[in-house]
């Protein structure tokens, strides 16, 4: 991924909200690869695989027979998930670093997965050509990624806008798309994938880790905000503040934003 239009924190701390995400996102996640295919004795990539967590559960789909490969850029992230997949006795994963816009494998997988990385890129359309070059005939790409237009709340929250709104101008001044799920489609179907399918999700809920991961991102956007001069630190610990507030208040309703999956095969 070009570093340079990645927004959100990484590191360490940048590793801890992925869990909280990952673990929201598992059912849905774990649903859409079963229905693109996903089998024991796969090759598969998980391309900006930050913390491991989707490569884990790739891992234990291919299972013995099967292997897994998770691409990113982060360093950090990757030796925190070397250590995890050795902690989980994940022995048919590894984690590779590398920015995949500019380089690839080719003919190697049979299943490649981006969740959450094509909206950071100035160019998707590059890294599709990589994937579809990285899969062996037959093989199967699945993305899934965000529209961040379609957060909702209840009771309104005048800071979840607000974050909304700095979310979708720190990415765009990057050159990212924050609304680039449903172009999905029509992005894979251009790089040559046959067959193309799609479904929408949306975890939402009352009570759980749903609720925090719009305070976590707004605090992992931070830096960027205030370095573009989207808004200062006071105002920016204010809308963290108020959405941690939100998220803690029984009743109220968090969500994710819009997410579309979407998926075709290389014929």
């Amino acid at each position: 991924m070009e570093k340079s239009a990645y927004v959100i924190r990484g590191g360490v701390e940048g590793r801890e909200r992925l869990r909280v995400l990952s673990r929201v996102m598992q059912p849905t996640t774990l649903d859409l690869l079963r229905r693109a295919g996903a089998r024991p004795g796969m090759a598969c990539m998980d391309a900006g695989c930050g913390g491991g967590d989707i490569a884990f559960d790739l891992a234990r789909i291919a299972g013995p027979a099967g292997r897994v490969v998770g691409f990113d850029f982060d360093e950090v992230k990757l030796e925190l998930a070397r250590s995890e997949a050795q902690v989980q006795q994940l022995s048919n994963v590894e984690f590779r670093k590398a920015d995949l816009t500019e380089t690839g494998p080719q003919d190697e997988f049979d299943l490649i997965h981006a969740r959450f990385l094509l909206t950071h890129l100035r160019s998707p359309e590059e890294i599709l050509d990589r994937m579809f070059a990285a899969l062996v005939p037959g093989g199967v790409v699945v993305v899934e990624d965000i529209d961040v237009q379609g957060y909702f709340c209840y009771p309104e929250c005048p800071a979840l806008h607000r974050y909304v709104e700095l979310y979708q101008r720190a990415v765009r001044l990057q050159g990212g798309d924050p609304c680039i799920g449903p172009r999905l489609p029509s992005l894979l179907a251009s790089a040559g994938f046959q067959d193309v399918q799609m479904n929408v999700v949306q975890p939402a809920a009352i009570a759980g880790e749903v609720k925090l991961l719009s305070p976590l991102t707004m605090e992992s956007i931070a830096e960027a905000v205030i370095r573009e001069s989207l808004a200062d630190e006071a105002e920016v610990e204010q809308i963290v503040a108020e959405l941690y507030r939100y998220a803690r208040t029984p009743g109220t309703i968090g969500c994710t934003p819009r997410i579309v999956e979407a998926w075709g095969w290389k014929r």
